[in-house]
């Protein structure tokens, strides 16, 4: 009758305080605090792992674990709402977060950002005027870039799209999407060693077990799994995601006009039917749509068919 659960260093604290009403007299080895109340005895190590043993352990446990998802019954679908099982002020934590950008255009590459925004630096990022990110202009985004990446540790990987046309075969667009958010993540908490994020935070493109799949299947010695949670607009739920949405985004932005350039004509964002246009041109020119975009879609196949 027991489980152990990993909690964060702030969680860690505020579960000592709570229980120390209940301070049992000796502490086991590696501890900081243990206590009984009258069904559950609880105890905290340094680590972050907590044990709760005795007949009421489940329903003690459940006190400190993230909550299940509230969700809203319609008459055809359940919609889940965003961000209501995270933390309670998750907000103010100490996070590294990640973005991801390109997935669903046809052109250009498919960026992925992580941010870490620690607890002191949250009023300089608020200040930048990032909260919602999704708002910006382009140019504006441009602006702020340039400050992110001089203050906070950040990685960014840009698949262009030879190396994604490489990729995707054996490769669907979510597991590379995970394989990236995974690998920046992974950047980032090597930079920022021995300093440790109160929570990681993923912009949710897929179910939390499904993520975990994709990377496993695709044999990725590292995976980031401590204290990782899903969420989708999660530029609304922690300024680190907004701030890895804006660097994925101009890094997306120089790209596509670099690609441009070489193409020489304005490669448009998106997979509608200028796009089309756009790749039947190239390709009546005689260039590679592989160099310029993500061949895996049906605008290829449209472009040829408009030949």
């Amino acid at each position: 009758m027991q489980t152990v659960i990993q909690v964060t260093p702030k969680i860690l604290q505020k579960m000592a305080n709570y229980y120390a009403k209940n301070q049992t007299l000796s502490l086991p080895a590696g501890a900081i605090f243990s206590a009984k109340n009258s069904r559950t005895t609880i105890t905290g190590y340094r680590s972050g792992k907590v044990m709760f043993q005795g007949p009421g352990f489940s329903q003690e446990a459940a006190l400190w674990q993230p909550a299940k998802p509230k969700t809203i019954q319609s008459v055809n679908k359940t919609i889940t709402r965003p961000g209501n099982h995270l933390p309670e002020d998750f907000s103010n934590w100490s996070v590294l977060g990640s973005d991801e950008v390109g997935a669903g255009a046809y052109f250009g590459p498919l960026t992925t950002a992580a941010v870490f925004v620690s607890q002191r630096d949250l009023k300089w990022v608020r200040q930048l005027g990032i909260a919602d990110s999704k708002t910006l202009t382009d140019d504006k985004m441009r602006q702020i870039a340039p400050e992110i990446i001089a203050r906070l540790p950040h990685h960014v990987v840009n698949l262009m799209p030879e190396k994604y046309n490489q990729l995707q075969p054996t490769n669907n667009v979510n597991q590379l999407k995970a394989i990236s958010h995974n690998f920046v993540l992974g950047k980032v908490l090597e930079k920022i060693d021995p300093t440790r994020p109160d929570g990681i935070l993923i912009d949710q493109f897929a179910q939390e077990s499904t993520y975990f799949n994709y990377l496993q299947r695709a044999k990725q010695q590292h995976i980031i799994r401590q204290n990782v949670y899903f969420t989708t607009k999660g530029e609304q739920y922690h300024l680190s995601v907004a701030a890895a949405s804006i660097l994925a985004r101009v890094v997306e932005l120089d790209s596509m006009a670099s690609l441009s350039q070489e193409a020489g004509i304005v490669l448009p964002i998106g997979a509608g039917r200028e796009v089309d246009q756009v790749a039947a041109q190239l390709l009546k020119q005689g260039k590679s749509l592989r160099h310029y975009a993500k061949l895996h879609f049906a605008n290829t196949q449209k472009a040829t068919n408009l030949l």
